[in-house]
């Protein structure tokens, strides 16, 4: 695996801490900026938003540029846009910085995930993608604890200087060791309508919501875990931040397992992964009163939903090959997507007085319906092939010959 793309994944490291760590500093900002802490939630829902809407626009609006100077571009946008959250005098100032840093978080994500994928060959796809998803791993097991624990010792805006100084650290990789290169000139110029032309695929379409459902029925649980521990499961606070780091390690160890795994037995992968969701959360639905089954159960939800990840990214690039960066870009709004309407989705049940563990009902509805989606994909991908041409190194063969070699997306 080229060193570039453990560059990327710190760079991402960075980015999901960034994303994530409010969920433990939701008090304190409340309390700062003299607002409410559902307010203050807001501030995770605009970064949500702005990575469903900035990656598909952003990757269009850089897709003639050098992807190495966007990467660059990006990563120090959103380092300004930490910087610009620490200072903030206002909520107003600091929902402003959340949106900004998530546009670029957005675009760093879609341009990288096409960088990763373009530097090792087809048949590594999913090992690289679960490099790049091994950062987020590694932000829930230490930056977004290490964020609440700045939050609590040295105020809220010290965790916001440290996620700059991150962004500084990877900006330094990216500049010194990911491959610079040229904007393509003549035929191999990209132009937006003809990479816009992915979407009349409805295999593109099955991955998009297949990533959604997976992604949607993870947080949906995730999102109000820390409660249903100390209300349901009869847990001290002081729990919670050891059992949010038990799912980072569950979702580390299932990254590197999956992305090994997805390269040979690409849809075997996300049968496996989200079928194994479906039942953890049913379980948890049902023993959520236990604590040693709560805890249990996150690790294990943990595990299985960064299983499944690297095989729902390799498989948006295998549907989507003619328009990389438009296929990175899809695969981080299908995530955000879910991301936003999992919680949404549990909130409304809980506002309906079903309780929390409903909610894991809930997340478990939402991966089940992913299973039907994959096995739709399946039955599509065996009818109709691959449709795409994908490009290893001075040439390009049809996909099915590279999937042939590889054995991935033999529906294995």
């Amino acid at each position: 695996m080229p060193i570039a793309v453990y560059v990327l994944g710190l760079s991402v490291f960075a980015l999901g801490t960034s994303e994530f760590m409010l969920s433990g500093l939701l008090q304190p900002v409340a309390a700062d900026m003299g607002v409410s802490i559902p307010t203050a939630g807001l501030l995770i829902s605009a970064f949500a938003i702005g990575m469903v809407v900035g990656a598909p626009v952003l990757a269009a609006a850089t897709l003639r540029l050098p992807r190495r100077t966007t990467l660059i571009a990006l990563l120090a946008v959103f380092g300004l846009g930490q910087v610009a959250g620490a200072v903030a005098p206002s909520y107003g100032v600091l929902f402003a910085s959340r949106v900004v840093s998530a546009l670029a978080c957005a675009g760093f994500w879609a341009v990288g995930a096409a960088v990763a994928v373009s530097l090792v060959p087809v048949n590594a796809r999913a090992r690289a993608m679960s490099v790049m998803v091994g950062g987020l791993s590694v932000a829930n097991i230490a930056g977004v604890p290490a964020g609440a624990f700045l939050g609590q010792h040295a105020g809220w805006r010290a965790a916001f200087w440290a996620v700059a100084g991150l962004s500084v650290v990877g900006l330094i990789g990216v500049v010194a060791l990911v491959p610079r290169t040229e904007a393509p000139t003549g035929k191999d110029r990209p132009r937006l309508r003809t990479e816009l032309r992915i979407y009349r695929d409805r295999q593109v379409w099955l991955a998009l919501v297949t990533t959604a459902l997976s992604g949607g029925a993870v947080f949906c649980l995730f999102s109000y875990l820390g409660p249903l521990l100390t209300d349901v499961a009869g847990l001290d606070e002081g729990w919670v931040p050891t059992v949010l780091a038990l799912f980072g390690v569950g979702a580390l160890i299932g990254t590197a397992l999956g992305g090994r795994i997805a390269d040979a037995h690409l849809f075997g992968t996300m049968y496996g992964g989200i079928t194994a969701s479906t039942v953890v959360l049913s379980v948890l639905a049902l023993t959520a009163h236990s604590p040693v089954a709560a805890v249990g159960l996150a690790l294990l939800l943990g595990f299985t939903a960064f299983f499944t990840a690297p095989a729902l990214n390799a498989r948006m690039f295998n549907v989507a090959n003619a328009a990389p960066t438009l296929a990175g870009a899809t695969a981080t709004s299908a995530f955000n997507i879910g991301n936003t309407l999992g919680p949404w989705l549990g909130g409304l049940v809980i506002d309906a007085g079903w309780g929390y563990p409903a909610v894991a009902w809930t997340g478990a509805a939402l991966a089940g319906t992913g299973i039907v989606t994959t096995a739709f994909a399946a039955r599509l991908h065996r009818a109709e092939g691959p449709s795409r041409v994908v490009a290893t190194g001075q040439a390009s063969v049809p996909a099915h010959e590279v999937e042939a070699a590889s054995e991935a997306g033999r529906g294995r």
